[in-house]
């Protein structure tokens, strides 16, 4: 079988060597997407910096992180020619469960139960920054020749 890597120049890079996405078949697996973006800020997150510049304090927003996250992954399908209504299964991280309903507010905005994906939410001990609170992998359905991109 053959496959198709999605490397997206406008996203966040990669911080080892995997593509942002890739199609086997009538699939999509998209690789852990975080909020971050491609000048390797975060969104939902605020520095709050002293006269001299130094981050004093780091001000995280599971809201607007988890709005990111998933905007992030709708912008990789439609590169895919997928769009958040193909995703099949879903894998959520979670740094702090305490942040689960507020994950849950925002991921109820963007899928419902009767069409969404499965789900897992598992605690971590931490993401890859530490500013991250939360980040996703998905699988996408979508028949190759088909296009449901939205």
């Amino acid at each position: 079988m053959t496959t198709t890597p999605y490397i997206l120049a406008d996203r966040a890079g990669a911080l080892a060597n995997y593509p942002h996405a890739r199609r086997a078949g009538d699939f999509i697996f998209v690789s852990g997407v975080s909020s971050r973006r491609a000048d390797d800020s975060h969104a939902g997150v605020i520095l709050e910096r002293d006269a001299a510049g130094a981050v004093v304090r780091v001000v995280t927003d599971i809201d607007a992180q988890a709005r990111a996250v998933l905007t992030n992954i709708s912008t990789i399908l439609a590169r895919a020619g997928a769009s958040l209504a193909e995703v099949v299964d879903c894998t959520v991280f979670l740094v702090d469960m305490a942040d689960y309903p507020g994950f849950n507010a925002v991921y109820n905005t963007f899928f419902d139960a009767q069409t969404g994906p499965t789900r897992t939410t598992v605690a971590v001990h931490q993401l890859p920054h530490p500013n991250l609170l939360v980040e996703l992998k998905v699988v996408a359905y979508q028949p190759l020749g088909a296009n449901h991109a939205q």
